[in-house]
């Protein structure tokens, strides 16, 4: 089966610093892809540089039929169908919570805006939202605030989902109410490659783990191989953590 996004010898540097190296990764329909490793290693780099937030030195990224890295790619339409979620949230402070989703559809994709709000509404009630609709953003809770950002990506109908640690920034207590989000957005087959620092999510959603060390990929495989029997002496130095907990 063609997969809905291939990388091929991806690199990136910022001045003297070789941060990717030469990346190949490739992503199914449907599947979801956990990026771990320690910080520094080029994980959230990798993921920006998938919609073209950063762009690569080298390399190709395949989306759609096409070639991201191409001169001539229609980079703003293929952004519409890649979806991501920031770490920091990244919402309009002088907008209330139905408009932050409103505004892309409508002003991007031409939505009218009856359409727009009845879809921002449906997606914001999916995350547990529905009380929080016409909201001040400003007053929401970390937690709140990112399943906003979710539905707001949700909105454009992306294809597929980029999520760059998105729970780094949240309070311990509120991390899981945006996991149970990303674990329900999983369960109904949306594509999503995920930058995470939560073992025990990466464990129990992803199909393939993918383990990234000083600008490379070091190891990949299913969750049960990657955690269980990691094959590189690096990934168990970096897992012996959490294998000591049976839990994860």
């Amino acid at each position: 089966m063609e997969p809905i996004l291939s990388i091929h010898g991806l690199e990136k540097s910022f001045g003297p610093l070789k941060v990717l190296k030469g990346i190949d990764l490739d992503v199914q329909k449907g599947e979801v892809v956990c990026i771990i490793g320690a910080s520094g290693s080029g994980k959230s780099t990798l993921l920006r540089c998938l919609n073209l937030l950063e762009e690569p030195d080298g390399g190709h990224i395949w989306f759609g039929g096409q070639d991201l890295t191409d001169l001539y790619a229609d980079l703003d339409g293929l952004r519409q169908r890649i979806g991501m979620v920031f770490q920091s949230f990244n919402l309009f402070n002088n907008k209330n919570v139905l408009d932050n989703c409103t505004l892309a559809p409508i002003s991007v994709k031409h939505i009218p805006r009856a359409q727009a709000e009845e879809t921002a509404i449906r997606h914001l009630k999916a995350v547990g939202l529905e009380d929080f609709i016409h909201a001040d953003s400003r007053r929401l809770s970390g937690g709140q605030k990112q399943r906003v950002a979710i539905a707001r990506a949700l909105c454009m109908e992306p294809e597929i989902m980029l999520f760059d640690e998105p729970t780094s920034a949240l309070d311990p207590e509120i991390v899981g109410e945006v996991l149970d989000v990303m674990k329900a957005l999983a369960k109904e087959g949306m594509t999503m490659v995920v930058v995470t620092h939560e073992m025990a999510f990466a464990k129990e959603v992803s199909d393939r783990v993918v383990f990234m060390d000083q600008g490379v990929i070091l190891e990949q495989g299913a969750p049960a191989e990657v955690f269980g029997n990691p094959k590189e002496a690096r990934t168990r130095e970096f897992l012996s953590r959490y294998l000591e907990d049976k839990g994860v």
